[in-house]
């Protein structure tokens, strides 16, 4: 019965006036830039930071949340219309709902992933509440040590599950390792990787490198690949499926409800993984693979309800261990932290009104997105026929002021270009930038973990493992590396990534 008087307690902050105003306002930001190829949630989440200084810890983070599963939404309208996903996510949503748009049938293929999508942001609502609270129990019971091991499996786990090539993964997450190391040592006080700049003294400002990474580059790659598209909007008729196409769908967002909520909480998965395994899951299963890419519904109806549970499940991790699943959940543990709130498995008891209110609006935003994205549809096809040269200026401009508002610091817009002509060289070399975040986020906590963890053992290493549940997280990290470098794995691995593309 706990659970439903801690879903009772959730409902009752969800359902505030000024909750469900910005839940509202962050599902329809998040379905606009999931629609509108190149800018993403991380940026938008990077700029939206400063706001969260004015909002309570709950409609902050409420909103934030709405801007991420939201854009989860908007991009399958891109994905299916105009055959470019606005979400990372929605590429594979893409690959038959643009072929069904082609043959008339974008009504049925854009109804189908809203509701796919919805009654998997239903269900992983409530695995997030059933899953949550032992979790935080457990991670009561982690010391240094532990936290440390957890840490590196989840660094280890986003290698794995990143595109590309392993060994740049890798490379990937040391780059932002030693980011991470950039300002003063917490212990000593020195200086370090600093070049003598009084503005790096507390590190890199963790908004200008987001929006960099992400944005900055994003803009820049889009720009590279301007091209004429095919719109479908008068294709865009007779939204309810079929009693043919419910029949087909049922069980394809079943099963991707399930594999989604699954790898949704692996480190470095989230939405973009699940929405390919539940592709390749589908295409297994069916009587008539040969369908698929040619317009099968079941190719549309797996992979969305999968991104929206993995989008979704993925808040697990952030929620009860502090640890970011992707990098939108590293935004938000960087959103709590702006608000005086410590990320970890406290939160659940000293803050249960935010804890438990982010949860509940998970399923009073994933309404709101039923109820606007049918109606909406022609409005968010028009959007789509802004020029790049008046969409990109604007999206470069508010990213400035947000990166600048944040500590009003002239470098942060420098340094915020320079990342953003990084993150642009590193997609040029097909090196994911996902990983890069990751270890810049954990890399403090990476390292304050480690060295508290000495310093209690007196310096002895072993600490690690003589501690079973450290030594536990230590193995799995091993085996985890291990497997993905075999051979046949790692041909398999390329597979599921280059199969779809």
């Amino acid at each position: 019965m706990e659970i439903f008087d801690n879903l009772i307690l959730g409902m009752e902050t969800a359902l505030h006036w000024q909750n469900i105003l910005f839940c509202f306002l962050g599902v329809l930001l998040g379905t606009l830039v999931g629609v509108l190829p190149g800018i993403g949630p991380t940026a938008t989440i990077a700029m939206l930071l400063p706001i969260t200084f004015k909002l309570s810890p709950e409609t902050s983070l409420i909103m934030l949340a709405g801007i991420y599963y939201g854009s989860q939404y908007g991009g399958s309208t891109t994905a299916i219309l105009i055959n470019l996903p606005g979400e990372s996510a929605s590429a594979v949503t893409a690959i038959d709902g643009y072929q069904m748009a082609r043959q008339g049938r974008a009504g049925p293929a854009l109804a189908t992933a809203a509701l796919g999508s919805f009654f998997a942001g239903t269900v992983a609502t409530f695995i997030i509440a059933i899953f949550a609270p032992p979790l935080t129990d457990i991670a009561l019971q982690f010391g240094s040590a532990e936290y440390f091991s957890l840490m590196v499996l989840g660094l280890i786990s986003s290698v794995a599950l990143a595109h590309g090539s392993v060994v740049k993964a890798i490379g990937m997450i040391i780059l932002g390792l030693l980011l991470g190391l950039v300002g003063t040592d917490i212990y000593t006080g020195t200086p370090r990787f600093t070049l003598d700049r009084l503005e790096l003294a507390d590190g890199l400002n963790f908004v200008a490198v987001a929006v960099g990474v992400f944005g900055i580059a994003e803009i820049l790659r889009n720009l590279e690949d301007e091209s004429d598209r095919e719109i479908m909007v008068k294709k865009v008729t007779g939204l309810w499926p079929s009693k043919a196409d419910f029949k087909a769908i049922i069980a394809p967002i079943i099963r991707g409800t399930f594999v989604g909520s699954a790898l949704g909480i692996l480190p470095g998965g989230g939405a973009i993984l699940s929405s390919f395994a539940a592709y390749t899951v589908e295409k297994k299963v069916s009587k008539t693979p040969e369908r698929f890419g040619k317009g099968a519904i079941e190719g549309v109806a797996g992979p969305e309800a999968a991104n929206n549970a993995g989008s979704q499940t993925s808040f697990i991790p952030m929620l009860t261990l502090g640890i970011p699943a992707n990098p939108v959940m590293a935004l938000m543990i960087g959103a709590m932290i702006i608000q005086g709130i410590v990320p970890g498995p406290e939160v659940a008891t000293s803050q249960p009104k935010l804890f438990w209110g982010i949860i509940a609006s998970m399923w009073v935003g994933n309404l709101l997105l039923v109820l606007l994205n049918l109606p909406l549809i022609g409005l968010w096809v028009r959007l789509l026929t802004v020029p790049y040269y008046v969409l990109f200026p604007a999206i470069l401009t508010f990213a400035s002021i947000g990166v600048y508002s944040v500590m009003s610091n002239e470098f942060d817009l420098y340094a915020m270009a320079a990342f953003g002509l990084l993150g642009y060289i590193l997609s040029k070399l097909d090196c994911e930038p996902a990983p890069l975040l990751l270890g810049f986020v954990i890399g403090p906590m990476l390292e304050e973990h480690l060295r508290r963890a000495m310093i209690i053992s007196r310096g002895d290493p072993m600490v690690f493992f003589e501690r079973p549940i450290s030594a536990g997280l230590l193995v799995a990290a091993a085996l985890v590396l291990v497997v993905v470098l075999l051979p046949s794995v790692r041909k398999k691995r390329d597979e599921v990534f280059v199969e779809e593309d």
